[in-house]
């Protein structure tokens, strides 16, 4: 084989190469089989280092799309090697979906997107397109310089808290939720009843126009069956001493907010959704009655939160996401690859 030969060979295989990344998924659709939700678009965005956010909004988009008929986008921190990289802040995919998007679903943690990317975000929240936080998105952004460096301060604004403290015993201290008796009839709550979840309470006081729908009881330990602590105190941010569990913290909650162009958010946060926390059907269904009422369909009594696919969920910690990741991997039909991040024993 002269050299000639072996140059056009070279770049034939480069060529072939570029190809196949070029048809590599950076994100994933699941169109809506038949259902309530056809003809509405739901956008999740995964980006946090520490919650597995990557492993669990593909289960709710899978749920939300084959048992509700929602078409659901999935968008994930990419890197140019097509693998998802929760540590780098800076990455999204995808973020044109947003365009669309008819409610947004966000897991995420001290993001800081370029502007290009961030400007999708921004439209849609000023649209008034419906948003649905979970856990770290009440500090969703940590942005300091370009034209949306304002929103750093999205948690506090809009979902209507920021990142405060861990109330609980992180990674020591579980939390079961309590519905609270003014919301029992909330549509929102259709279906829910025992929640239990291994993050802990987060430190959160919402404004007076949001609706408390549960509140989360400290737990002595990280099993489902362990009590709510008592006689315990705790200083809260502001200095003032205060019983651990009396009151209990609100760990989900619902607002309607007016944003800067006039149009409405419906919004509901919740400072649980951990990976492992979404095994509990009750907290599924609390995030899929969300996406019914957000995008203004009647809630179902029992709402279908049944798993699609195989869902064994990493254990929540720094660097304890599955290496090499990529969104493909997440698809429909699929299971994850390698083995979870293991958690305390403890019941589903």
């Amino acid at each position: 084989m002269n050299k000639r030969s072996f140059f056009f060979i070279l770049c034939a295989l480069g060529a072939l190469l570029s190809m196949a990344r070029a048809d590599e998924k950076l994100w994933l659709t699941f169109e809506g089989k038949e259902g309530p939700g056809h003809g509405k678009h739901i956008v999740f965005l995964a980006g946090d280092e520490e919650y597995r956010s990557e492993e669990a909004l593909p289960m709710l988009a899978k749920i939300l799309s084959q048992r509700h008929g929602f078409k659901c986008t999935v968008l994930f921190p990419v890197g140019a090697d097509g693998i998802i990289n929760p540590d780098d802040g800076s990455l999204l995919a995808g973020a044109e979906a947003l365009d669309s998007a008819d409610a947004i679903v966000t897991s995420l943690r001290f993001r800081h997107w370029p502007d290009e990317t961030m400007k999708h975000f921004v439209d849609a929240y000023l649209a008034g397109k419906s948003i649905i936080g979970l856990r770290t998105s009440t500090h969703a952004f940590n942005i300091k310089d370009g034209a949306y460096k304002s929103y750093s301060g999205f948690g506090k604004k809009v979902l209507g808290e920021g990142w405060v403290s861990h109330w609980g015993g992180h990674k020591s201290q579980a939390t079961r939720g309590f519905i609270q008796e003014a919301a029992k009839s909330d549509a929102i709550l259709n279906g829910v009843s025992d929640i239990f979840c291994w993050s802990d309470v987060y430190e959160a006081f919402p404004p007076d126009d949001a609706k408390i729908l549960i509140r989360g009881a400290v737990l002595a330990g990280m099993k489902p069956e362990d009590e709510p602590l008592k006689d315990k105190t705790k200083k809260n941010h502001t200095g003032v001493e205060q019983g651990l569990n009396e009151p209990m913290m609100p760990i989900a909650w619902t607002r309607e907010y007016k944003n800067e162009s006039g149009n409405t958010n419906k919004v509901l946060c919740t400072t649980t959704g951990a990976a492992t926390d979404l095994l509990n059907e009750s907290l599924r269904r609390m995030v899929v009655n969300a996406v019914f009422w957000g995008t203004g369909l009647e809630v179902p009594k029992m709402a279908d939160v049944t798993l699609v696919d195989e869902y064994k969920p990493s254990f929540f910690g720094f660097k304890g996401y599955r290496k090499g990741l990529k969104p493909a991997d997440l698809d429909l039909g699929k299971a994850m690859p390698g083995e979870p991040l293991p958690g305390p024993d403890a019941k589903k």
